[in-house]
C-alpha cells in the first residue's frame, strides 16, 4: 500500500465515499441555482477530521519507525513507538486516538475547558488520554507543543505557524480526498465554494483542490482567518473565543492554510450566534442531514450573504449560482 492519503483510505474498509447531496429545496428558499453538500457526518468517527488526523498521525509514526504506513498498521504493537499527543477542540483529537489506536501505541489529547463531557468521553473510549487545559484552544496548543518537547512525543498539529510543516500538510491531504472524491461525484461544477473555518485546514485543503469562488466563514467571536487575511499575516483573536460552533473556536490561523487561502484570494464572512444556532434546523428543514453548528457554518454564511444584496452581489451570487458547502460533522 502506498503511504499517500487517498491509498491508504482506499485500503479500510469503514472508509467508504461519502455521499454528495443536491438540495433542490434548500437551493430555492436561498435562491441560488444549486446547492450540493458533502456529507461528512458520514465519515467514521463523525467527522471530516478522521481523515486528516488518522492520516498525518500514522504518516508521523511511520517516520518514527523508519517503515511505510502498512507494515506499521499490519505489525501493531509489535514495535515500541512514541506517544502521539494532540491539541484539539474534540474531533481531531479523536482522530489521533484513532491513529495510535492503529499503530499499537498511545495518544495524549489537550483540551480546552469548554470541551462537552461526549467528546472527552468519545476521546477516552478510543484509546486516548484526555488532559484538561484551563483556557482556550490557543493555550491547548501550547500545553500539547510543550508536552512533545518536554516528553519526546510526537505532535500531531493541525494547525502551524511554520508554512512548510510536515505534520499540518499530512493533515492537509487527508482532508484532501474529501475535494477527491466531489471531483468524482459532481453533477455540476460549483461556482462557490462556502467552506467553515476553525484554524483554515479544511478550507485550504478544499480550495487548494476545486475551483470555484472561495468564501470562507467564522463565527464572529473565533474569526481568526478573516483576520490574518486583512492583515496579511497571522494575528490573535482576543477574547474567550466561546462559540457554539465549538470546532471553530479558534484564535490563530494556521500558516499553510492562509498560504492557500490568499493564494485562492478567498473571502471571509463572520456569522453571529444567532445565525449558527439557526442553521443545522434549517438545513434539516430543506432535506439536509442532521449537524451542528459547526457543521452547518458554511450554510449559516451562504444565507448570511443572501440576506445581504450588497454582499450577495459583491460575490456574484445569484439564481445561477451552484454553491459547494460541507456538513463536517454528524448532528
Amino acid at each position: 500500500m502506498k503511504d499517500d492519503a487517498t491509498a491508504l483510505f482506499r485500503e479500510c474498509p469503514v472508509h467508504a465515499v461519502t455521499p454528495l447531496l443536491d438540495l433542490p429545496a434548500l437551493a430555492k428558499a436561498l435562491g441560488v441555482g444549486r446547492v450540493l453538500l458533502k456529507d461528512e457526518g458520514a465519515r467514521p468517527l463523525g467527522s471530516f477530521k478522521a481523515l486528516g488526523g488518522v492520516y498525518a498521525g500514522l504518516r508521523a509514526l511511520a517516520r518514527a519507525a523508519g517503515v511505510a504506513v502498512s507494515a506499521l498498521i499490519a505489525e501493531a504493537g509489535k514495535r515500541a513507538l512514541p506517544e502521539l499527543v494532540c491539541a484539539s477542540d474534540g474531533n481531531h483529537g479523536l482522530a489521533v486516538s484513532a491513529a495510535a489506536r492503529l499503530a499499537g501505541t498511545r495518544a495524549r489529547v489537550f483540551l480546552p475547558e469548554a470541551v462537552t463531557a461526549a467528546r472527552i468521553e468519545r476521546i477516552r473510549a478510543k484509546g486516548g488520554e484526555p488532559v484538561i487545559v484551563h483556557g482556550t484552544y490557543e493555550d491547548a496548543v501550547a500545553a500539547a507543543a510543550r508536552h512533545a518537547r518536554e516528553t519526546g512525543a510526537i505532535l500531531v498539529a493541525d494547525t502551524s505557524a511554520d508554512p512548510a510543516d510536515p505534520v499540518v500538510a499530512d493533515v492537509m491531504a487527508g482532508y484532501g480526498i474529501i475535494a477527491g472524491e466531489i471531483r468524482e461525484q459532481v453533477p455540476a461544477i460549483p461556482t462557490h465554494l462556502f467552506l467553515q473555518a476553525g484554524v483554515g485546514g479544511l478550507a485550504a485543503a478544499i480550495a487548494d483542490r476545486l475551483d470555484g469562488r472561495v468564501v470562507v466563514v467564522e463565527p464572529e467571536k473565533a474569526a481568526c482567518v478573516a483576520a490574518a487575511l486583512a492583515a496579511g499575516r497571522i494575528v490573535t483573536v482576543p477574547g474567550d473565543l466561546a462559540t457554539s460552533a465549538e470546532m471553530l473556536s479558534c484564535g490563530e490561523a494556521s500558516a499553510p492554510a492562509m498560504d492557500v487561502l490568499r493564494r485562492r484570494n478567498a473571502s471571509a464572512i463572520a456569522v453571529s450566534e444567532a445565525e449558527l444556532a439557526e442553521a443545522p434546523e434549517y438545513l434539516r428543514a430543506h432535506d439536509g442531514p442532521s449537524t451542528t453548528p459547526s457543521g452547518a457554518c458554511g450554510l449559516a454564511g451562504l444565507r448570511h450573504a443572501m440576506a445581504n444584496p450588497a454582499s450577495a452581489r459583491a460575490l456574484h451570487l445569484d439564481a445561477e449560482s451552484i454553491v459547494l458547502l460541507i456538513a463536517t460533522e454528524r448532528g
